[in-house]
């Protein structure tokens, strides 16, 4: 166990990191951000900032050498980062499970491997192999670069096999994974936090509904047919958690269809559909994740009073911001951005045992 006083450092610096060093200091901790970012809100929260960038050894190894472990805040930190910071301190989670989630192909193929059900899906290299993935899946389908994109980003939707020149295009001929659609009655989270020890703890899952790619609102309790198979869903993240030796929070996303839970991509992190954890759960998805990479006892995950409702306040929402302070149920979160433009999380706001007014 790390005894208060010690660093946490955490790569990457925007609003996850910014929570996690909040319930950092609540457990006395000190958090140390590195981030080549010129703007790090998680920085405002922190006792240590570094602006640097993700293959700069020598600052790296200074990082390292400042901090007692290292974790992150998002999934596009380079692997070759945590490799390289794994050779000076301990790290947490660790460098696979980042891997996997940063390749959607790999993502699939390993969680089909432990008996996962994906989406139907086919690689799409090239141009050509879209049209031999298009005759496979079908249409209507979603194209996914392998790599990055988040939010709706490096996804281009394919209605008919006509659409294949300007998805292609639409993802700037990036390697690719072609989905099929999937029928599906709701989307919800499965939210695990693993310890050292391997204990495992989940928190209830929450229905997400997106605005045009982003997460507007997650929500409980879930319809039955989520909770059905949110038992099912539970145990193949766990399973992944496992093979992983997974230390922290860990993210999975489903559908809820008539034949089972469809796994649909995972996070590596702390995760926006977990947000509503700080006020509605007994312990967050922030300090169960810090406690985890602490070595310490995990938090009780459950749920303090339904229904909840957790709702982003993306671009100028964010200006409802006085107006929502007026609800005395609503607990309202900025993050500290200073640039407002559509499109961008600014804040989320959650109402726990009550409907907003």
């Amino acid at each position: 166990m790390l005894p208060p006083g010690s660093t946490i450092g955490i790569l990457g610096g925007g609003q996850l990191g910014r929570m996690l060093a909040v319930a950092a200091a609540q457990l006395g901790y000190r958090v140390h951000i590195y981030a080549p970012d010129a703007e790090s809100v998680a920085a405002h929260c922190a006792a240590h900032h570094v602006q640097a960038a993700w293959d700069d050894e020598p600052r790296l190894a200074a990082f390292a050498a400042a901090c007692d472990v290292v974790t992150f805040e998002f999934e596009n930190v380079p692997v070759d980062t945590l490799r390289f910071l794994s050779g000076h301190v301990a790290v947490r989670p660790g460098a696979e499970g980042l891997e996997i989630a940063q390749d959607r192909l790999a993502e699939k193929n390993f969680v089909a491997g432990l008996g996962g059900c994906p989406a139907p899906f086919a690689a799409v290299p090239d141009r050509a192999a879209l049209d031999v993935a298009l005759e496979e899946i079908g249409a209507p389908a979603i194209l996914k670069t392998v790599r990055m994109g988040y939010d709706g980003k490096g996804q281009a939707r394919l209605a008919a096999a006509d659409d294949a020149d300007a998805a292609w295009a639409a993802i700037d001929r990036h390697a690719a994974v072609l989905e099929g659609f999937v029928a599906f009655d709701h989307e919800f989270s499965v939210l695990l936090v693993r310890g050292i020890d391997g204990e495992t703890r989940f928190w209830d899952s929450s229905v997400n509904v997106h605005a045009h790619g982003i997460l507007a609102t997650s929500s409980l309790p879930p319809p039955q047919i989520v909770l059905d198979q949110q038992d099912e869903a539970r145990a193949l993240l766990a399973e992944i958690a496992d093979a992983l030796d997974y230390v922290g929070v860990l993210t999975g996303e489903f559908f809820a269809t008539d034949s089972g839970p469809v796994f649909n991509e995972m996070a590596p992190r702390v995760h926006n559909s977990g947000h509503w954890t700080i006020e509605g759960a007994v312990t967050s998805q922030f300090e169960n994740h810090i406690r985890a990479v602490a070595g310490l006892p995990l938090g009780d995950t459950a749920t303090i009073a339904l229904p909840v409702l957790m709702r982003n306040l993306i671009g100028h929402d964010i200006d409802s911001v006085p107006t929502l302070l007026a609800d005395g149920a609503a607990h309202v979160h900025h993050y500290g951005k200073a640039e407002v433009r559509d499109g961008r999380k600014l804040g989320h706001v959650t109402w726990v045992g009550s409907s907003p007014a």
